[in-house]
């Protein structure tokens, strides 16, 4: 019996690689400092787990919708009306098992064999094997670290006239790899673009909320032929409780409540009511852990800069920062993949190749600092030994 070419054809995700290698190496007794997952590692807030066991108690733990909780939809509403001054009606949202989901079942309702949506290069390492696995294509447009890894209107345009089949436009704003934000020029113009070719735009917003300088906006401030992809696992540490969500335009919730339906049937009912608690009383923890997040951000600024890597634009949002290492990764035939094997193995420290996000992030390295402080001095120590041992 042969695999299916669907799943054959898909690409290894290779932080979860790195990640796996590492703790094989701790299991044998070596000592990691972990950068390279996107993970909090701040404990979930006490209200989302006091409201959990709350509703574990008293017996909530049957199906609900297979769009989701009323209570928890209205509450995304409320959310997005106090963000962004954005009304939402809690018909238009879909709640599902994390984003990864929510992705499955919009790029299954909206693409056809043959689709192509255009994502930007470097980007999310997951979005391309969505897309393929629909039967659609992504076109890729090359974001540059001269212009904060920014899209240019100019060049999605291009795209425009030379592919006749695309159908969206996939925006990550703050973006995972770069830390950096779309200006709300650029989000008009891209919104505009749309309109102008008949396009939808789908918008990941799962780092929203974690923002150090400037101000993030919703794809919806600008158009309405947009979906929005969101959740619970970054802002509020919530990773291991799976929990997203859809916001759609009317048309098509039908269909993904079907998709729910079949393919999901509702999301844990447990995490919803947290989800609840979340966004109406997490807010001083969602503060605290971002201010944390930021001196993060500027140790391991200092400490990269310091030992000499030109970072053009510095991030301003998520928790990572994708660092130029071409030079180094020149001794390795230019592969960021073993670049970043040889630090795991020489310096001990976890990092994600560039090469996951596309082959403009190649030479590239991220580092995630969803870790300790003391862990990220640790790295940053360990970094800086490794150059000096590589020169």
């Amino acid at each position: 019996m042969s695999i299916s070419k669907r799943c054959s054809d898909l690409t290894p995700f290779l932080v979860m690689e790195i990640l796996e290698a590492a703790q094989a190496m701790e299991r044998n007794g070596e000592s990691i400092i972990h950068m390279e997952v996107g993970e909090p590692d701040f404990d979930t807030p006490d209200c989302v787990k006091r409201a959990s066991c709350e509703a574990l108690d008293k017996g909530h733990t049957h199906y609900t919708h297979s769009l989701g909780l009323i209570e928890l939809r209205e509450a995304i509403c409320d959310d997005y009306r106090e963000r962004y001054d954005i009304a939402i009606d809690s018909a238009n949202i879909a709640i599902t098992q994390g984003t990864s989901p929510a992705m499955l079942a919009l790029f299954s309702a909206i693409l056809e064999d043959g689709d192509q949506v255009i994502t930007s290069d470097p980007c999310y390492a997951c979005y391309d094997n969505f897309i393929t696995f629909a039967g659609a294509e992504p076109v890729k447009i090359p974001v540059s670290e001269d212009d904060a890894f920014q899209y240019r209107v100019s060049a999605i345009r291009e795209a425009l006239k030379a592919n006749k089949n695309i159908k969206a436009i996939l925006v990550n704003s703050p973006a995972n790899p770069t830390g950096t934000l779309l200006s709300k020029e650029r989000m008009q113009a891209i919104a505009e673009l749309a309109e102008e070719y008949n396009l939808w735009i789908i918008s990941d917003e799962i780092y929203h909320g974690l923002v150090y300088e400037g101000k993030e906006h919703s794809i919806l401030e600008f158009t309405d032929r947009a979906f929005v992809l969101n959740g619970f696992s970054k802002l509020y540490a919530m990773t291991g409780w799976r929990l997203g969500y859809l916001i759609a335009p009317p048309e098509f919730m039908r269909t993904l409540q079907t998709a729910c339906q079949n393919f999901f049937i509702s999301a844990n009912s447990m995490a919803q009511w947290g989800g609840v608690a979340a966004l109406k009383e997490g807010a001083l923890d969602v503060e605290r852990m971002k201010t944390t997040y930021n001196k993060r951000r500027l140790y391991i600024l200092e400490r990269l800069t310091g030992m000499g890597f030109d970072i053009k634009h510095p991030p301003t949002g998520a928790f990572y920062v994708l660092v130029n290492m071409q030079h180094l990764a020149a001794k390795f035939d230019g592969s960021s993949l073993k670049l970043a094997y040889d630090i795991l193995e020489k310096a001990k420290i976890g990092v994600t190749p560039g090469i996951d996000f596309g082959k403009g992030a190649e030479g590239f390295i991220r580092f995630s600092y969803a870790t300790s402080m003391d862990n990220i001095k640790e790295g940053m120590d360990r970094l800086e030994q490794y150059l000096k041992n590589n020169n």
